[in-house]
C-alpha cells in the first residue's frame, strides 16, 4: 500500500496512504455511470419536448447540444470544486484530491486536473491508458494532470475521526501546538487512544490512562510532567488534530 509524505502548514511531515488504482478506476466508473444517465434523461427530455425538429438551422441545435453535453463535459471540474476534492464517485469510495505541499486545492489546481484529462483519458478514444501508465510509474500514483497540478489522490478509508469541539479549539489562531513529534502516530494510533482514553475516563481507570500515557510517552518521546495523565492525553490529542486537521 503506497503512502504520500506531506509537509503541512506547521513544517511537519504527515504520512498518508494514496488511494489505489482500483480505487480510482472505480470511483470513475461511478462517475462515467452517473453521466452516462444525465445525458440519456436529457436525450429523452429533448425528445420529449420535441426540441430538435426537421428544419431547424444548425446554430439552434449547437445550442440544444451544448446545454446537454456542457454539464457532462465540465461534471469532474465542477463536483471537484464544489466538494473540495471530490466527485460523487470519489466519495463514494472516500477518496479525495489534495496537494502535495500541504496546502489546500484551490480553483487552478483543479482546472489543470480536467483539462489534462484531455491527455490522461481522451487522447486515445476515452481509453485512460495514458493516465494508468503515470499512475503507476509515478512516485506519488499521480497521472498526468495530478504531476502537472501538484496534486495526489489519497483514501479516507479509516481516517481519525476528529471530535468537533477539539476541532474548534484547535482552529483558533491562538492555538499553539506543545508537541509536535506527535506526528509519529498514526490516525489508528490516534483511534485506539481516544477509545482506550474515553473508555478509562468513563470506568475510572488510573492504571490504564497511566499506562496510556507511558505508551505514549515512549512513541513519541514527549513528556511534561506539570499535567496530570489526562490532561497529558488530551493535549496529545489536540496537537495531532492541530497538525492532521486539514488533510
Amino acid at each position: 500500500m503506497s503512502n504520500i509524505q506531506i509537509n503541512t502548514t506547521q513544517n511537519v511531515n504527515i504520512e498518508i496512504r494514496l488511494a489505489s488504482l482500483g480505487e480510482r478506476l472505480l470511483a470513475a466508473i461511478i462517475d462515467l455511470i452517473i453521466i452516462i444517465a444525465f445525458l440519456y434523461v436529457m436525450g429523452r427530455l429533448i425528445d420529449a419536448l420535441d426540441l430538435i425538429t426537421y428544419g431547424m438551422n444548425q446554430w439552434s441545435k449547437i445550442a440544444i447540444y451544448s446545454l446537454v453535453f456542457l454539464p457532462a463535459l465540465i461534471y469532474t471540474l465542477v463536483s471537484e470544486i464544489f466538494f473540495k476534492g471530490q466527485t460523487l464517485g470519489k466519495k463514494v469510495l472516500k477518496i479525495k484530491v489534495i496537494k502535495t505541499d500541504g496546502y489546500a486545492a484551490g480553483f487552478g489546481d483543479y482546472f489543470a486536473r480536467w483539462i489534462f484529462r484531455i491527455v490522461d483519458i481522451w487522447l486515445l478514444g476515452l481509453t485512460p491508458v495514458i493516465g494508468i501508465i503515470s499512475i503507476v510509474v509515478s512516485k506519488d500514483n499521480q497521472r498526468i494532470g495530478g504531476l502537472a497540478s501538484g496534486t495526489a489522490v489519497i483514501s479516507l478509508k479509516d481516517r481519525y475521526k476528529i471530535n468537533h469541539s477539539i476541532l474548534e479549539e484547535t482552529q483558533k489562531e491562538t492555538y499553539k501546538p506543545t508537541f509536535p513529534s506527535v506526528i509519529k502516530l498514526s490516525d489508528n494510533d490516534m483511534r485506539i487512544i481516544q477509545d482506550t482514553f474515553n473508555t478509562a475516563i468513563k470506568s475510572k481507570d488510573q492504571n490504564t490512562i497511566n499506562k496510556l500515557r507511558i505508551k505514549i510517552e515512549e512513541i513519541t518521546n514527549t513528556k511534561k510532567e506539570n499535567l496530570t495523565n489526562a490532561a497529558y492525553i488530551r493535549l496529545i490529542i489536540k496537537d495531532y488534530v492541530h497538525f492532521t486537521q486539514n488533510m
